[in-house]
């Protein structure tokens, strides 16, 4: 196999993708009580949520550096490979202009692709781009067809509450206050590079009743699709989901996969996340 694939940690993918031989992920760096953490090195995603939970500070990230990229590419000519490296959304983090810096001071075949979304829905490009890799399809034909994926990534996501999002400020105290007291549930949704909130609903069997019939709604042939469902550390509402779409979705499309949520997604949003992703 002559790719090597690259991608960054604002990318949510499954650990079985992840394990694949073929493929790097460079991590951003989590900022948290005074210390810093290389995403997916020095913490795992079990010890922030932990931490995050127990924190009252609320994390920051940087970006992955043009360093890191530029050593990544080099390691991968070296062994003769072509590179495609793919990004979160360059609207969102610098972490994809640090990719392009890095490629363009390198002397071999690196293509650089942003994804124009974060989590679950870059994730769709790295896990599409994993089997095309795997069907033997060229560096060409790949990237090709990663515009197409990258034209159909939704990622819908709902915090397990408002209370992380009030301490970030991306919420007003008095909504935090009222959507928790009547359980409302916020659904937000990211496509092509922009975030903005899908629906609201009140608890969580409505929640993922929305995030099932979003997937149903948004595609006429579901056995195209690629499915993800993500979720962080609240499990009671995972458990739920993924049993809906076991019940309602697994046998109608393409493929199921599971993904925890990332240091990077869920320092904004909190840990107790839970989200579906697709592609076609």
């Amino acid at each position: 196999m002559d790719i090597k694939l690259i991608c960054d940690s604002l990318c949510d993918i499954p650990d079985e993708i992840m394990a694949k031989d073929y493929l790097e992920m460079v991590p951003l760096t989590l900022i948290m009580d005074g210390k810093e953490y290389k995403d997916g090195v020095d913490i795992t995603k079990e010890e922030f949520y932990k931490m995050a939970m127990e924190s009252k500070e609320i994390p920051k990230t940087s970006q992955a550096t043009y360093v890191q990229f530029k050593d990544a590419f080099d390691r991968a000519l070296a062994e003769g490979k072509k590179v495609i490296c793919i990004n979160g959304a360059s609207t969102k983090s610098g972490t994809y202009q640090s990719a392009v810096l890095a490629k363009n001071d390198t002397d071999g075949e690196v293509h650089i692709f942003d994804t124009e979304n974060l989590s679950l829905g870059a994730g769709q490009s790295v896990i599409r781009a994993c089997d095309m890799i795997e069907e033997g399809l060229s560096v060409e034909e790949i990237l090709k067809n990663l515009e197409d994926v990258r034209d159909s990534a939704v990622v819908y996501f709902a915090p397990a509450n408002l209370d992380y999002l009030k301490k970030s400020g991306r919420v007003t105290m008095a909504a935090a206050v009222i959507g928790n007291m009547l359980s409302i549930r916020p659904i937000f949704k990211m496509e092509k590079g922009e975030i903005s909130i899908d629906g609201k609903v009140r608890g969580s069997k409505k929640m993922i009743a929305y995030l099932i019939d979003k997937v149903i709604e948004r595609n006429k042939d579901l056995s195209k699709i690629t499915l993800t469902v993500g979720h962080g550390c609240n499990m009671e509402d995972f458990v739920k989901l993924a049993t809906e779409v076991e019940n309602k979705l697994k046998d109608k499309v393409k493929k199921v996969l599971i993904s925890k949520g990332g240091v990077c997604v869920c320092s904004h949003t909190g840990p107790d996340i839970i989200a579906v992703s697709f592609s076609r």
